[in-house]
């Protein structure tokens, strides 16, 4: 589909493609100590670019369409800040900074306040979120389906080895690190203007907001494409591991954050 599509004909609820984004980079990063007892999460480099997390997510929102993002910080504000106005970015950005911490569900209405176009729908990412896929085939899905919210959907692979036994016990198989069978949030969402009103003041969305959209039929699904590449950082390891992945090339089908341009320093 070309750029200039932006509606799709055949459908009743036509919406332009997003082109504001809130990112959520005030999280404390306890697990990714020491990395993060100077520098908040999203401000870890990812081993081989040179470019912190929020970096990678800019030139990603960039390259699908975003011209306008708000970044909400918190633990450690004035470092990511900095880094931001030191930075040539690929799209215009601001900040906001929580005096107090309002939750995931109370940042994200904080963040949202300071959109360009409040009428219009926008996305959101959690800023420890290292991936690549098409959003506006994402914001496509969520047209669709006249969704109010639409989570990113992710199959992560289980760390362990699996071992696939038949019904008398014997064991078939070992898999080593097996998707899944369950998918999880992927911590990336689409959501219409008149999500912003449902959000709590303070709090998680996801244990408020969330489940009553569902029980509404009002929150939409994205499963990630196939080779798709997600991970999150959470963990010394995760970071090791994003390192190993890069050096072993794009995944399958081009999907990766290895086709990119890292955010170059001013």
């Amino acid at each position: 589909m070309s750029d200039d599509d932006e509606r799709r004909p055949g459908h009743h609820h036509q919406t332009a493609r997003p082109t504001q984004a809130v990112v959520l980079a005030g999280g404390q990063g306890s697990r990714l100590r020491p990395y993060t007892d100077d520098r908040p999460k999203p401000m870890v480099e990812i081993p081989g670019t040179g470019t912190p997390i929020i970096g990678h997510q800019l030139a990603w929102l960039a390259a699908e369409g975003v011209t306008d993002a708000v970044v909400s910080c918190g633990h450690l504000a004035a470092v990511l800040q900095d880094w931001l106005e030191a930075a040539e970015l690929p799209l215009r950005v601001r900040t906001v900074v929580e005096k107090e911490p309002l939750g995931r569900g109370g940042g994200l209405k904080f963040a949202a306040a300071r959109l360009p176009e409040p009428d219009q729908p926008w996305y959101a990412t959690n800023g420890d979120i290292w991936t690549r896929f098409s959003l506006r085939d994402m914001a496509d899905f969520h047209d669709e389906r006249g969704a109010t919210a639409t989570l990113a959907l992710a199959r992560p692979r289980i760390p362990w080895g699996a071992v696939e036994t038949n019904e008398f016990g014997h064991v078939l198989d070992f898999i080593e690190s097996p998707p899944s069978p369950y998918l999880i949030n992927a911590g990336v969402y689409v959501f219409s203007a008149a999500f912003t009103a449902l959000l709590p003041d303070r709090g998680d969305h996801e244990r408020t907001t969330f489940p009553r959209l569902a029980r509404e039929r009002r929150l939409a699904g994205f499963p990630l494409p196939q080779g798709a590449y997600w991970r999150a950082i959470d963990t010394a390891k995760d970071l090791t591991e994003a390192a190993k992945e890069l050096a072993a090339g794009p995944p399958p089908h081009g999907h990766g954050p290895f086709d990119t341009t890292p955010v170059p320093h001013a």
